[in-house]
C-alpha cells in the first residue's frame, strides 16, 4: 500500500511538470553594482567583478532559492585608489570579510514572473533582511548555450550603517546605498 501511494505521488508530480531545477550563475551576465551620493554633487558607482552562486527555481510551483556570493576584494569603480580605500578597514574590510552573500528561499510572483526576492544579505559579518525588487525577469532558451537561462534586473536600497559601514556619515555621506543586481543563471 505504501509503495502504491508513493508511486501515485510521484505520478502526480510528473503530471503537473512541477520540478525544481538548479541554475548556475553566469558570471558574464551577473553583476552587483552599488551607488552612493557624494556630497550631493555626484553619485559614486562601483561593482563587484568576482561572483559565484546558484539558484533553484520551480516556475510551476512558484518557488525558488538563491545563494550568491561576491568577492569584496574584486570591487571595481574604475579608480584604483578608490577601490583600495573601499577594500580597507575604513569601509568594507576585504581582508577580514572577503565575501558578501545574499541568501533567499522566498520568491514573490506577479503572474508567472518573479516580482521580488526576499532574503538575507551578509556584509562585514552582519546579516540584515533585504528585498530585491525585480524590474524585469524572464526565462528563455539560449540560442548559444542550448539551455534555459533565467534572469532579471533587481534593485534594493540598504542602510549601510546597519552593516557597520559608517565611514563618512559624520561628513554628510548618505547612509543609503542603492544596490542594482543583474543576474542570469543557466539551467544545469
Amino acid at each position: 500500500m505504501r509503495k502504491t501511494l508513493t508511486l501515485l505521488a510521484a505520478a502526480a508530480t510528473l503530471s503537473t511538470g512541477a520540478f525544481a531545477a538548479d541554475y548556475a550563475i553566469d558570471p558574464t551576465h551577473t553583476f552587483a553594482t552599488f551607488e552612493i551620493g557624494h556630497f550631493g554633487a555626484s553619485v559614486n558607482r562601483g561593482r563587484f567583478d568576482k561572483k559565484d552562486g546558484k539558484i533553484t527555481f520551480d516556475k510551476a510551483a512558484k518557488t525558488g532559492s538563491v545563494d550568491i556570493s561576491f568577492d569584496v576584494a574584486s570591487v571595481n569603480t574604475g579608480t584604483a585608489g578608490f577601490d583600495k580605500h573601499l577594500q580597507s578597514p575604513d569601509i568594507l574590510d576585504a581582508a577580514k570579510y572577503p565575501k558578501a552573500r545574499f541568501v533567499s528561499s522566498k520568491f514573490l510572483f506577479d503572474g508567472d514572473k518573479v516580482s521580488s526576492v526576499e532574503g538575507q544579505l551578509t556584509l562585514l559579518d552582519k546579516t540584515q533582511p533585504v528585498t530585491l525588487k525585480a524590474n524585469q525577469f524572464n526565462c528563455f532558451q539560449s540560442p548559444m548555450l542550448k539551455r534555459e537561462v533565467c534572469g532579471g534586473d533587481f534593485e534594493a536600497t540598504i542602510d549601510r550603517t546597519a552593516f557597520g559601514v559608517n565611514y563618512g556619515v559624520d561628513w554628510g555621506f548618505p547612509k543609503n546605498v542603492r544596490l542594482v543586481l543583474q543576474v542570469e543563471a543557466v539551467k544545469q
